[in-house]
This record gives structure tokens, C-alpha cells and sequence, in this order.
């Protein structure tokens, strides 16, 4: 997702673990887990929503543009009733 490799993921846990110590480090980690999977909620319930407005705005001019069509067949209809 952000082009994380092995060595990097492996860096941060080393400096993460000289700066925060090994009785802290697993606290933080799970601190960090929970806020992040806080993060991937609200950004996939953000999405989700969008989404369906985006669904619900193109059925909106569907039913707009329907609507202009049989009022265009209408009009026809009334101009020419012969046919």
C-alpha cells in the first residue's frame, strides 16, 4: 500500500524497541494496532458513504433524464398527432 518493505517495517521495530524499551514496546504496539484499525473503519465508513451518495446522485439523473425523455415524447406526440 505504501511500498513498505521487509528492511524498513524491520528498522522502525529496532529503533522503536531502543527508543521505547522491551517492557513498554508491546503496549505501544497494541496502542498503535487498536488506533489504526480505528482509522481503517472511519476511512472504509467514509468511503462506503460516498459511495452511495455517488450511487444515489447518478440514480437521481437517471430518473432526470427519463423524465426529460417522456416529456420530449409527449411534446412530439402533441405537435404531430397523426403519427
Amino acid at each position: 500500500m505504501f511500498g513498505i518493505s521487509f528492511s524498513e517495517l524491520l528498522l522502525v521495530g529496532l529503533v522503536a524497541l531502543l527508543v521505547l524499551g522491551p517492557e513498554r514496546l508491546p503496549g505501544a504496539a497494541r496502542t498503535a494496532g487498536l488506533w489504526i484499525g480505528r482509522l481503517k473503519r472511519s476511512f472504509n465508513s467514509i468511503k462506503m458513504e460516498v459511495e452511495r451518495e455517488i450511487g444515489a446522485d447518478e440514480i437521481r439523473r437517471q430518473l432526470h433524464n427519463e423524465h426529460i425523455l417522456q416529456m420530449e415524447e409527449q411534446a412530439k406526440r402533441i405537435l404531430n398527432p397523426m403519427t
